[in-house]
């Protein structure tokens, strides 16, 4: 691949980990490299996470417990701190980079990440503006931030019409995770 691209799946619709993940898929079958990073996710904590190790993608988690607060509601404390730990994570990223020849890249749930101030837009959009050449990103999470959009080379919005939520229908293992 001679040129990678920045790819996000944003909106508030079902789908933007799964199709990142069919990405992934495709891009394996090509023998690419591929590594799966997860925001405010825990390992173990949805069914593709295994799928993918045992397909050789390297997975990497941070913020899980600050994802975990936002499903009770609660805030973030210290935000700064959680700053400083998100752009510490994205610098090791960035040096994995260097040392390994990756094809493709997803940052799950960046944008949530984003939205709520717990990864600072300059960084990332640095971490963007620097990526190899070669390197093909995919950003997912709703709320994509517009610098970010405008960044991006394809942006694809999961626009939700009905959603089982709305009828009082739990998140499904296997299904929604």
């Amino acid at each position: 691949m001679k040129k990678g691209l920045i790819q996000i799946y944003t909106g508030n619709g079902k789908g933007k980990t799964t199709a990142a993940t069919g990405q992934i898929i495709r891009a394996i079958a090509r023998d690419f490299r591929v590594m799966m990073v997860y925001f405010l996710k825990e390992e173990g904590g949805s069914g593709e996470m295994d799928v993918l190790k045992c397909l050789g993608v390297e997975t990497l988690f941070w913020g899980g417990k600050y994802g975990r607060a936002f499903l009770k509601d609660k805030p973030v404390e210290n935000k700064k701190r959680v700053r400083e730990e998100s752009g510490y994570f994205l610098q090791q990223i960035k040096d994995k980079l260097k040392k390994q020849n990756y094809d493709l890249v997803v940052f799950d749930e960046i944008n949530v990440a984003l939205d709520h101030g717990l990864v600072k837009e300059e960084e990332l959009l640095s971490f963007l503006k620097d990526k190899p050449t070669c390197l093909e990103i995919i950003l997912t999470g709703r709320k994509a931030s517009q610098c970010v959009l405008n960044i991006a080379d394809l942006v694809t919005e999961m626009r939700e019409v009905k959603h089982p939520y709305n009828k009082d229908i739990k998140m499904r293992k296997g299904i929604e995770y």
